[in-house]
């Protein structure tokens, strides 16, 4: 039986994953979370973990003392998060929110562990550090993602060489359909009601804007090594198609399942082998209808800046990451309007200098101006 660590153990994904962890037996060595140091204590003694770790310090004292009658070591800060990484398994499962992934993620690639990789911004950020590291260490990345495991499974079994294109697929998000005069002053739990999926506050509103979609783009070049102008966003309401693959003779092998996280969670981390599901089955009968368009690029913009970031390469999707996240923030402490989430990305993908050849300062470097460029602005 594999073991594992979970890094963002408290949020979405790592509930669902512990979950996953919790019916099948796996052994949890590591748990590294946020702020949420209580849920996170309640983990660390059901899993008898060897050791936690929170990103905030006075969080991490706080934990210590409702630990002290154990023998888990509580770690803190962004060097606590990488030591958890770092720990001995078989696999790291990354559900950390943000760039704040990419050292850990490095850090578990080091220790020689499989990386389960929910934390999209590792790749978008340092795709091709993380690459080139993982391959020096002979370690898989294996996508967590609902859509890039679905391309995943979708390439099993498949010539190396046959793939000609990616069928991204995209909910739409609360506001499919809407119109740019629509959107202009919709809330903050306006953009939190997503149609299909129970996430995290800031993918929620990813999602929204379609930021995520286009986060999505940048990171299946790096997965697939296919360019964006061979991946095809389709949005597709009822998220039962999860994307596909189409090869060069022509024929299309998409991966469809129920909207639940806890498959692709079981998928990376059973990998190559399946186990039986115990969650909810889908019936294509009861879906009865399965529809694709084309997204509104014009009206949601964050898609087509993406695309152009990753285009033009180096530390470009970097900055539009950077600068998102920080929109986002303001958005959700309601201090800018949700159009100009968008509006603030462009302005820091034209704004911020770029490097084609780069280390890891640099990204560190690009991701603060970027972030610097959206605060002046307001």
């Amino acid at each position: 039986m594999k073991s594992l660590v979970i890094l963002g153990s408290t949020g979405s994904i790592g509930t669902q994953a512990l979950e996953v962890c919790r019916r099948d037996g796996y052994k949890v060595n590591g748990l590294a979370a946020g702020s949420n140091i209580e849920l996170l204590e309640k983990q660390a003694r059901e899993f008898s973990v060897k050791a936690v770790a929170v990103f905030q310090e006075e969080k991490a004292k706080e934990l210590k003392i409702k630990l002290k009658d154990t023998d888990i070591k509580v770690l803190s800060g962004v060097d606590g998060v990488c030591e958890i990484a770092s720990l001995p398994g078989d696999i790291a499962l990354n559900a950390i929110v943000g760039i704040a992934g990419l050292r850990p993620t490095l850090s578990a690639i080091e220790s020689g562990k499989d990386i389960a990789l929910a934390n999209k911004e590792t790749l978008v950020t340092g795709g091709e550090i993380v690459n080139a590291k993982a391959k020096e260490k002979g370690v898989k990345i294996l996508p967590v993602d609902s859509e890039h495991s679905a391309i995943f499974q979708s390439l099993q079994g498949s010539p190396e060489k046959s793939l000609s294109k990616i069928l991204l697929t995209a909910s739409g998000g609360p506001f499919f359909g809407k119109t740019r005069k629509e959107l202009e002053n919709v809330t903050v739990k306006e953009a939190l009601n997503h149609p299909n999926w129970s996430m995290g506050a800031k993918i929620t509103i990813d999602s929204a804007t379609l930021m995520n979609k286009g986060l999505e783009v940048i990171e299946a070049v790096h997965l697939f090594g296919l360019p964006a102008d061979k991946i095809e966003v389709l949005v597709h309401r009822q998220s039962i198609v999860h994307s596909g693959v189409e090869f060069s003779d022509g024929a299309v092998i998409a991966q469809l399942g129920t909207p639940d996280m806890r498959l692709p969670i079981q998928y990376a981390l059973t990998y190559p082998q399946r186990s039986d599901y115990a969650f909810e089955h889908l019936s294509l009968a009861d879906i009865g209808t399965l529809t694709f368009q084309k997204p509104d690029t014009d009206t949601f913009r964050c898609l087509p800046l993406c695309i152009e970031a990753i285009t033009d390469g180096g530390l470009k999707p970097t900055v539009v990451n950077g600068a998102n996240e920080q929109a986002v923030k303001l958005f959700l402490e309601g201090k800018i309007k949700f159009l100009q989430i968008a509006e603030l990305v462009e302005k820091a993908l034209h704004s911020v200098n770029n490097k084609k050849e780069f280390t890891l300062e640099d990204i560190f470097e690009a991701d603060k101006k970027a972030r610097q460029c959206v605060l002046s602005s307001l």
